[in-house]
């Protein structure tokens, strides 16, 4: 089955009907089949941004409560990894959301990412060699 990470900026966009990608980021998921992951830090600044409105929090939450999106926690191994990845990628800057989704990346085999950060994510290399195929495109 087809796995993907899902990265901050798209979720944001997905559930924010104001953000101006959000009915390219709404395309996207309406049509992809597949298993959709993201880490605790992704959902934390997820939440940050869409606040302080509880009703786009709750939104989130439900989201990821109704089976939209498998969450994962971090292990000291992905965090140690996360660390690494950030002093490697210091000058894009990597901040520690995007580098504990790399991580899972790593750990998951999961080379596609739902993301707008495409500057970022184009850097980004999956065990050092391998680029992420970037979606929504």
């Amino acid at each position: 089955m087809r796995k993907i990470l899902l990265d901050t900026g798209a979720f944001v966009a997905l559930l924010d009907k104001s953000e101006g990608k959000h009915v390219h980021c709404a395309e996207f998921i309406k049509t992809f089949k597949g298993e959709i992951y993201a880490t605790e830090p992704v959902l934390t600044e997820t939440l940050y941004l869409l606040g302080p409105s509880i009703k786009a929090e709750k939104a989130c939450l439900d989201f990821i409560l109704q089976g939209g999106v498998t969450l994962v926690p971090q292990s000291h191994e992905s965090l140690s990894r996360a660390i690494a990845l950030m002093e490697k990628y210091k000058d894009i800057p990597m901040d520690f959301a995007d580098a504990t989704l790399v991580a899972m990346a790593e750990e998951a085999a999961i080379d596609e990412v739902f993301t707008l950060d495409i500057k970022g994510f184009r850097a980004y290399r999956i065990y050092g060699r391998k680029s992420f195929r970037i979606w929504p495109g």
